[in-house]
């Protein structure tokens, strides 16, 4: 085989194991995959209609990000739901979200400014509409349009990271709706600090906002545990 023979099949070997990566998540996204299910690879590429090694491939990336777990000889599994990670996740963005604010309001310019408009625009126009996930993807892009304008790439790449694991193996689902207004308010708040560069104000705007959602989160959590433990009769 030549280099350029080897190049392209290597290529096509990357293109199908990030096919099957996408397959994967979206199938996290829809449910069809929920936290603590067991599974054989087979039936990835039965559904996927993929080779078992880009699915393969696409597992062990899946797994070094934490929602997947391979037993030898006993196949793979969703990583189990986990209260205290999820309450770790949410710690994670109360000290990286309100750090990246001094380099935000150092940084931003008109058009910086423009960006972060949108992205607050876009969902306070989500809030008003019924679907959930719509208006959770919209709260998400607007916390990361806030923090990719600081230009910290690393503390970024990690808050993606946190985003991921929040809103594909949590689904967002525990939030509760009586949560929308104050949500509202939050980030109209946090908007209006960056735009009059006020860092203080920004930070413990945001930082209360992210601690009122965990509460949220976590309180919601653990009602809808306790009702899946009490006995049927």
């Amino acid at each position: 085989m030549t280099n350029k023979s080897k190049i392209k099949s290597t290529k096509i070997k990357q293109d199908s194991s990030l096919i099957a990566y996408q397959g994967i998540r979206r199938m996290l996204y829809a449910k069809e995959l929920v936290p603590g299910q067991k599974f054989n690879y087979t039936e990835l590429v039965d559904k996927l209609k993929l080779s078992p090694t880009p699915i393969i491939q696409a597992l062990k990336w899946m797994e070094l990000e934490g929602f997947v777990v391979h037993e030898p000889n006993r196949g793979y599994a969703m990583t189990p739901f986990s209260l205290d990670e999820l309450e770790e996740l949410y710690e994670l963005r109360e000290l990286i979200e309100p750090s990246l604010i001094p380099s935000t309001i150092e940084r931003i310019d008109k058009n910086g400014l423009v960006l972060l408009k949108q992205a607050l625009d876009a969902h306070l126009a989500a809030e008003k509409e019924y679907f959930l996930r719509e208006r959770l993807f919209k709260n998400k892009e607007f916390h990361l349009t806030l923090a990719n304008l600081s230009g910290k790439k690393t503390q970024i790449r990690v808050l993606n990271n946190i985003f991921d694991m929040l809103f594909l193996k949590y689904g967002g689902d525990y939030l509760p709706t009586s949560s929308v207004s104050s949500t509202d308010q939050a980030h109209q708040e946090i908007y209006d600090a960056i735009a009059v560069r006020s860092q203080e104000r920004a930070m413990i705007v945001l930082k209360n906002h992210i601690t009122n959602v965990k509460i949220q989160v976590l309180t919601s959590v653990k009602k809808v545990l306790a009702e899946r433990e009490k006995p049927i009769f």
